[in-house]
């Protein structure tokens, strides 16, 4: 049976830096949230051995990226760990893309974590989520909390989880047209506007910000009307270390209303928040199952 499975988008509610490693990654404090809104992939295993990735329009992506680095990895660690033939493990992997890249939406993050986690159970590896997660630390920070798939704060560099339960809200998010990479910001970024850390009580009655706003706000004007715009209806703030920006609200109707309210030809939509992952509902609606789920 072949499923299409969901790559789900997330928004950082808030977003703060802490300090830095000596290897020069960043201690960051974050709260992952979940949204009704991502990406598909549709992955069909093969006897090949051959990883092969393809877009909306059955084209061949020859360019690697997180989703062929993830698959690549994992068939590496099944090798290493389960002493399989390596033909056991190929997958064609069909790639329906709707998160833009540099929105800080994590779409790269959450492509990779949907392979492994899927390509981990067509390929019957049986590797624990526990297990995926620290793999996953190997291709990015944020695949982790993915891969765990619920309301998370996130501490460490990434694998510091710490799951949640939040109220869930609807949320109109809005992309400028202008992506915004990761270690740009980083690089841009210094200790010196950092936050102290705090305890997950204070985290989570403090007003949420995001560490990075100011310096999306200087490079981008568009990013800095829009949040101008926003803010005068309801809380707003960018996610992640990308462009998006997001208002949220209590009901669906009112981020409707105002989204009617922007100009037509800004490229946004509305999402609900989710405390379970979309992937993690469907795997437990087809009762696939982890030591850790």
């Amino acid at each position: 049976m072949i499923y299409t499975w969901p790559s789900p988008a997330k928004i950082n509610l808030f977003l703060y830096v802490t300090g830095m490693r000596s290897d020069k990654y960043h201690y960051i404090q974050s709260l992952f949230q979940f949204i009704n809104y991502g990406d598909t992939l549709k992955i069909i295993p093969n006897k090949k051995g051959t990883i092969e990735l393809f877009n909306e329009h059955n084209s061949l992506l020859n360019k690697e990226n997180s989703i062929i680095t993830a698959a690549k990895l994992l068939k590496e660690q099944a090798l290493y760990c389960r002493k399989k033939k390596s033909s056991n493990f190929g997958a064609k992997i069909f790639l329906n893309k709707k998160i833009p890249i540099g929105s800080g939406l994590g779409g790269g993050s959450s492509n990779a974590a949907t392979a492994l986690i899927v390509l981990n159970n067509l390929w019957d590896i049986k590797f624990t989520l526990k297990e995926l997660a620290l793999l996953s630390l190997k291709i990015g920070a944020d695949i982790p909390a993915f891969i765990m798939g619920k309301t998370t704060i996130v501490e460490g560099i990434g694998e510091i989880l710490h799951p949640i339960h939040t109220k869930e809200k609807w949320y109109l998010i809005v992309y400028p047209n202008i992506p915004i990479l990761t270690k740009n910001m980083f690089s841009s970024y210094s200790l010196k506007q950092g936050t102290q850390k705090k305890t997950i009580k204070d985290l989570l009655t403090s007003p949420f910000r995001n560490d990075f706003e100011s310096i999306a706000k200087t490079k981008i004007k568009k990013i800095k009307k829009l949040l101008s715009i926003l803010s005068t209806y309801a809380p707003s703030r960018i996610t992640g270390t990308g462009s998006c920006v997001f208002s949220e609200f209590n009901d669906k109707i009112s981020a409707q209303k105002i989204y009617s309210l922007l100009p037509k030809n800004v490229q946004g939509f509305i999402a609900k928040s989710v405390n379970i992952s979309p992937l993690h509902r469907i795997l437990h609606e087809k009762k696939i199952q982890f030591v850790d789920y």
